[in-house]
């Protein structure tokens, strides 16, 4: 099962202040419920058409709240899976042949989303090959029953309350219910966009009035290439490189001690920051080339012996799109392997 990623997550802390409803519980009725969600509809400019046709008939989706309270929290242990399984089985041949399938029929609009945007073509179709299988299977929960079942389910009240009504917002542009489909979570689209995300990064790559992330590829590359951008992607860096180890390091004096506010199991894992020639003088070797004044962490992620990266400022924009190692991993390693 998917966890929730890094964009649901750091939203919620985001928009805690934004609705006065009790935060936990059914503590109402569904209808009426809907009611309230109706009302700020409307009171963020959704037309009384757009709010009828998307609102008429719906009734909570059971299944969507099974799969919210079976989503994992976090673990206070200090055991982790290993990381060469999950690669073997999502970084494999069928998913790499299909990137690079994927890659070559696009190719003059990846690349142009790259030379907009500066996120490389490969990292751009990695993203849509994990989040949707470039495109075969993007959900088909209907969002609007959804996202009102998890709004009024109360657990992330605040946070699906806005996805509800930025859905709205999306419909009123002239979305058909009908297309408005996707993750049980309200994510949709080839690059699997919250409404929020949508409205706030969605790209009309190819001029025709509308950012059609559902069916066109022009759209869908650079809406994730826009959403990179705005994470924060240092253009002509990678995300990270392979790395030799020597015996010796004392690996314990280099962890990191900064706590992340989101997600901070993901990222105690990596060392402290230093530049790649601090980490050489130290022994550690990169296998690529990176300049010595870059700034990279240390990730070793199936312990001492194991294979190893020096992870630069990029790595951490590809966490901000799922808040995984696993993800972030298999995602620019899937990269590397299209790019051949």
């Amino acid at each position: 099962m998917k966890t929730i990623p890094a964009i649901i997550i750091a939203l919620s802390a985001s928009l805690a202040t934004l609705s006065p409803a009790p935060a936990s519980g059914q503590d109402m009725s569904f209808d009426a419920y809907k009611q309230l969600l109706i009302a700020r509809a409307r009171a963020e400019g959704v037309s009384d058409q757009t709010i009828q046709r998307m609102t008429y008939d719906l009734t909570p989706n059971q299944r969507v709240i099974e799969l919210d309270e079976g989503q994992p929290g976090s673990s206070s242990g200090t055991g982790y899976p290993r990381l060469a399984p999950y690669i073997a089985t999502h970084v494999d041949s069928a998913r790499i042949s299909g990137g690079r399938r994927t890659l070559s029929s696009v190719r003059s609009y990846a690349e142009g989303a790259e030379k907009q945007f500066g996120v490389p073509a490969e990292i751009l179709v990695a993203i849509w090959g994990h989040e949707t299988n470039y495109g075969s299977y993007k959900g088909n929960f209907d969002l609007a029953r959804s996202l009102a079942t998890l709004a009024w389910e109360g657990r992330r009240r605040d946070l699906f309350e806005q996805e509800f009504v930025d859905l709205l917002k999306i419909a009123d542009r002239g979305f058909d219910r009908s297309q408005l489909v996707g993750s049980w979570a309200g994510a949709f689209g080839n690059p699997q966009f919250l409404p929020s995300v949508y409205l706030r990064l969605a790209i009309d790559g190819d001029g025709d009035g509308r950012a059609d992330i559902f069916n066109n590829r022009v759209d869908t590359l650079y809406s994730i290439a826009n959403y990179f951008r705005d994470a924060g992607w240092r253009t002509g860096q990678p995300w990270g490189v392979r790395a030799s180890v020597p015996s010796g390091l004392e690996l314990g004096t280099l962890d990191n001690e900064i706590v992340a506010p989101v997600c901070p199991r993901v990222h105690e894992r990596h060392s402290q920051w230093r530049t790649v020639a601090e980490w050489r003088a130290l022994g550690v070797q990169p296998q690529e080339y990176l300049a010595d004044d870059v700034m990279v962490s240390l990730f070793q992620p199936d312990g001492a012996g194991s294979p190893a990266w020096l992870l630069t400022a990029n790595y951490r924009v590809i966490l901000e799109y799922n808040c995984s190692n696993y993800y972030a991993m298999s995602v620019g390693l899937l990269a590397d392997e299209i790019a051949g």
